[in-house]
This record gives structure tokens, C-alpha cells and sequence, in this order.
């Protein structure tokens, strides 16, 4: 998960975000957080990734599933995320192509040109989803709160057809324990800026979680 960029939080999404458990996260942004990569990265070098801890004078410390809620205000109770990783080939319940169900979901499918396997670009979503139009009826909404909320996983240039399952029914969302989710990846993009040193610059500033966790929790902790 990561800041919106290129999608505006237009009020008509929030009770839908609320309905996801997920309104707090899209209202991290930089009115809150001023990315610091020198004091990001700084901690990046501290991380043992064989224990999935930062290493410190006094000893370790780590980012734990309290911090999800209280910083990110994630759930952190509810259903584990699964299935989203290996079932978007065909709709579990009803075997349909996957393409056929998004555009179902959507309510349009994307270029050719802007897709590869089971992923769309980046900026197809920002540029056919990025403003919702003055006057759109509830279905429109509903169409538009499904994006945003597929935009928040920012973790590369593309957007996964994985999500189709939760944002098919935004009203279970927030029965999720989105909390354990996100904690689970962090070690992966915390390792990844580890190693090797010269691509930490660049880990920091894609990374998704960690831009907003790392500054919310230096700053609670340490600051």
C-alpha cells in the first residue's frame, strides 16, 4: 500500500473507504508525512533481515502488528487475506475469465496495449479513474471506490487483478485483518532497500508501506 498519486480522494469515496476499513490509510499523505530518505534509509542499514529487526545501540526493535493499527489504522482482527495470491485466473464461484468479471466490477477493460498477464499499468487507472464525474450515479461511485481502493497497492507500475475478489464486495473489506497483511511484507521491502546499499535511495521512495509506516513510527518513537 501507498500515498495516492494521480487519483483524487473525492468525498463520495468515504463511506465506501470506511466500509473497507481502509479511510484512514488514504488519508496519509504528505500534510502528514514528509518523506525523510536520509532518516529512512538510515534505519534501512540498521535491518537484519535474518531477524526481521532493526539493530540498534541498545538493541533490537521491530515494527509490530500494534503499530499497523495505531500508526496506519489498519485492522488487525478479522479473516486472514488469502486466496487473492493464486485464484484471480477465474472467478471462484462462478468460473468466469477474470477480464470479464473486472469489467463487470469496472465497468471497462483496459487497453491491450496496457496490459501484461493479469496486470494493468499504473496510469491507465489514473487516467480512466482519476477524477469522478460531477452528478455520478451510485453504481458510478461504487465503479470509482473500487479503483481507488486497487491504487492504494502501489508496490510497482502495475496494478494486479488479485484484488478483484475484495473490492467485489467492499461491504466484507473491512472483516479483514488488513493490519497482518501489510506487517507481513514489510521485511521484503525493508530487506530489499537493504541490499544492496546503492539502490536504498530508490527503495525508500517506491517502497509502499514502508514510506508511511517507517516516518509515522521514527517519528512516534524516536523523535
Amino acid at each position: 500500500m501507498r500515498r495516492q498519486q494521480g487519483m483524487h480522494l473525492d468525498e463520495r469515496y468515504v463511506p465506501y473507504l470506511q466500509m473497507a476499513g481502509l479511510y484512514h490509510l488514504t488519508r496519509l499523505n504528505e500534510s502528514w508525512f514528509r518523506l525523510d530518505e536520509s532518516l529512512v534509509s538510515a534505519f534501512v542499514e540498521c535491518w537484519h533481515p535474518e531477524m526481521y529487526t532493526f539493530h540498534m545501540p541498545f538493541g533490537d526493535c521491530t515494527i509490530t502488528l500494534q503499530d499497523m493499527a495505531y500508526q496506519l489504522g489498519l485492522p488487525i482482527d478479522g479473516y486472514y487475506v488469502s486466496g487473492c495470491l493464486t485464484n484471480f485466473h477465474t472467478y471462484i464461484k462462478g468460473g468466469r475469465p477474470s477480464w470479464a468479471w473486472f469489467e463487470e466490477l469496472l465497468g471497462v477493460l483496459p487497453h491491450a496495449n496496457c496490459i501484461q498477464k493479469f496486470a494493468m499499468n499504473c496510469s491507465w487507472f489514473q487516467e480512466t479513474f482519476g477524477e469522478l464525474p460531477d452528478g455520478a450515479d451510485e453504481p458510478t461511485v461504487w465503479r470509482y471506490a473500487r479503483a481507488y481502493i486497487m491504487m492504494i497497492d502501489k508496490s510497482g507500475t502495475r496494478i494486479h487483478i488479485r484484488w478483484l475478489p475484495y473490492v467485489a464486495r467492499l461491504e466484507d473489506m473491512g472483516g479483514y485483518s488488513w493490519g497482518s497483511a501489510a506487517l507481513v511484507v514489510i521485511p521484503v521491502h525493508v530487506t530489499r532497500g537493504e541490499q544492496p546499499r546503492g539502490e536504498v535511495s530508490r527503495t525508500v521512495t517506491t517502497a509502499s508501506v514502508v514510506d508511511l509506516l517507517a516516518i509515522s513510527w521514527i517519528q512516534t518513537r524516536w523523535i
